[in-house]
């Protein structure tokens, strides 16, 4: 495991990676809905215009020009709002700084030599996206380099600047004005790829690695779907869908998340957000409901698509269903109370037992591109104990003692 973070760094998962593309503040929401619909972990980092484009851009620039994350969920939860649903070409138009939560921690500018096992540290505190400039000829590491560089013993440095700057074997030009944005996905895509170095703690349980965080977020299903919005975290943006059982325990029957959300039909959603229970925003509403209770809605193609992630495509009259929000329909399942069903397809949430491995619950992940898993008993698979997101994850592999042990090396006789 100590080779993984030690011998690692940034810019090596940066090799092959685009670069950056920024999405404006002032650009649509509607543009927006179809830049979500290619991201990773369901969101789009926002950054505020350039003043002065004729002036290269450093690092400190570009970190002070970043607003915050919007996903899915932030989108729907602002088409809900008053007015939007009735005048649905204006709220399509609107600036997406007006439904964006601000919040510039979510991103860090860092050089391509910052240490993995750095990098990992700010994803822990919170950060969801690292920014790392360009550099000319970078290849990854030509070898491993040792945590005593030039004599002295490479330390954690107080506090992550964004020029944070890490000595590396490899020689390289940084071209401050081209970025690559790496996300958490990226970090967990690429340690599933060293799973032999970090053995034997893949196959150890997230509940003894401490990976389950039981403080999750959950409202009633008999609730109004718009409550979720009042309590919603913003690390994993979810809120569980349950059912309270006669014990107190409570039965996880869906969610309501960003992730779930990602590829949705937006104003459908948040039309669904503000009529229906929670229970029926994620199981479906049922097929006999009364047509005057469900609107005709003038909605854009889905974002998958082609004419929409083209650009192209215009809007059309359509009638709301349990389809339209992108879950398939469980009428059926509500009619007979049978609950969660195996043929709910996306609806249905994504969970594992507390006996699952890390490596395992990390594949589920990355599989369905979700940010978290759900957590159940292991005799039961609907009671409901906690959740597990990107940023457990990677507090787990790093608490161990041959993690942490790396962070203060003391020196050598």
């Amino acid at each position: 495991m100590a080779s993984v973070f030690l011998y690692h760094v940034v810019g090596d998962l940066t090799v092959g990676k685009p670069e950056l593309v920024e999405f404006a503040e002032t650009e649509t929401v509607e543009a927006a809905i179809r830049a979500i619909g290619e991201s990773t972990e369901g969101g789009i980092p926002i950054w505020r215009k350039r003043s002065n484009k004729g002036v290269l851009e450093n690092a400190e620039m570009r970190q002070q020009r970043f607003v915050g994350i919007l996903n899915s969920l932030d989108i729907i939860t602002f088409l809900a709002k008053d007015g939007f649903l009735e005048d649905q070409d204006k709220a399509m138009k609107t600036p997406v700084s007006e439904a964006v939560v601000p919040n510039n921690f979510l991103l860090k500018v860092v050089d391509p030599a910052t240490r993995l096992i750095d990098a990992l540290e700010m994803m822990k505190q919170g950060v969801k996206r690292v920014l790392v400039p360009k550099s000319v000829g970078w290849k990854g590491m030509s070898k491993r380099f040792s945590i005593l560089y030039n004599g002295k013993w490479l330390k954690h440095l107080d506090s992550f600047a964004p020029n944070t700057n890490y000595p590396s074997s490899s020689s390289t030009t940084s071209t401050p004005d081209r970025f690559c944005c790496l996300s958490r996905e990226d970090i967990i895509r690429f340690l599933i790829g060293c799973l032999g170095a970090l053995a034997p703690l893949p196959l150890s349980s997230i509940s003894s690695l401490g990976a389950i965080n039981p403080d999750y977020c959950f409202i009633d299903a008999s609730l109004p779907a718009i409550e979720a919005t009042k309590k919603l975290p913003r690390d994993p943006s979810a809120v569980a869908v349950v059912e309270a059982l006669s014990d107190g325990q409570f039965k996880i029957i869906g969610e309501i998340s960003a992730c779930k959300l990602w590829k949705c039909d937006y104003l459908a959603a948040a039309w669904a957000l503000v009529n229906l229970s929670a229970g029926q925003f994620v199981m479906g509403v049922e097929d006999n409901v009364t047509s005057r209770t469900l609107p005709d809605l003038m909605v854009s193609p889905r974002v998958g698509d082609n004419n929409l992630v083209n650009g192209g495509g215009s809007t059309r009259l359509r009638k709301f269903s349990s389809r339209s929000i992108g879950f398939f329909s469980t009428a059926a399942s509500l009619s007979t109370g049978a609950g969660r069903s195996m043929y709910r397809g996306r609806s249905a949430p994504l969970t594992c037992k507390v006996t699952s491995s890390v490596a395992a619950v990390m594949a589920q992940m990355l599989s369905h591109r979700a940010t978290h898993v759900w957590v159940t008993q292991p005799e039961n698979d609907d009671v409901l104990v906690g959740v597990v997101g990107y940023a457990d994850i990677l507090s787990a592999v790093t608490r161990q003692p041959a993690a942490s042990n790396l962070e203060t090396p003391g020196p050598r006789e």
